[in-house]
Parts: C-alpha cells; structure tokens; sequence
C-alpha cells in the first residue's frame, strides 16, 4: 500500500511541475515576467514565479517535501500557503490567465 502510495505521490508532483511550466510559458507570451525551474530530468520539483507589479512577488515550490505558495510585497512576506491551500490559490492565478480576467492589481506586462 505505501509503495503505491508513494508512487502516485511522485506522479502528482510530476504532473503538477509540468502544468507549472506550461503555466509560464502562457504568462510569458502573454507578457508577463514569469519563470519555472526544475531540477534535473526527473521532474520531481520545481519553482515557479511571476511578478505580479512592481516589488510584487508570487512564488510556488514544489517538491517531494512539499508545496508551498508565498506572495510578497516589497521584499515582505505577505501570505504563504501549503498543500492543498496553495494548489487552490495557483488556481486562481491560472484562472485570471485562461479567462484573460484582470486582477485587482494590474499585471505588469513586458515591452
């Protein structure tokens, strides 16, 4: 059972990387500074960010020990979320990007 387990937990993870990375290609194209790294072939983590203004931050890791997503403003920590919480507020951010909805605050884009 815990084999099995840890098996689709790693799929998960896998999963999740590769949408991040198809998430800032999207930004990216549609103008926005945005970034995902992962750590070598196996794509068993990642980490994701995109400015959402000027001195506003969003970073997402993941990674085999967890997910986190943490929003910062002015180089100060403003919210950070963890499992399940973080995966919701990525949504909401793919969200604004797949109905083209404009946030609150005005995403800056490239020139």
């Amino acid at each position: 059972m815990f084999l099995r387990l840890a098996e689709q937990h790693r799929k998960f993870v896998q999963d999740l990387v590769m949408n991040l990375q198809a998430l800032a290609i999207v930004l990216e194209r549609q103008g926005y500074l945005a970034s995902c790294y992962t750590c070598g072939g196996q794509m068993n983590s990642a980490s994701f960010m995109v400015s959402l203004g000027e001195n506003h931050l969003i970073r997402f890791l993941v990674s085999d020990y967890g997910i986190t997503w943490t929003e910062m403003r002015d180089d100060r920590e403003l919210m950070k979320l963890e499992g399940a919480e973080a995966i919701s507020q990525l949504q909401e951010l793919a969200n604004l990007v797949k109905y083209n909805v404009q946030p609150s605050v005005t995403l800056p884009k490239l020139a």
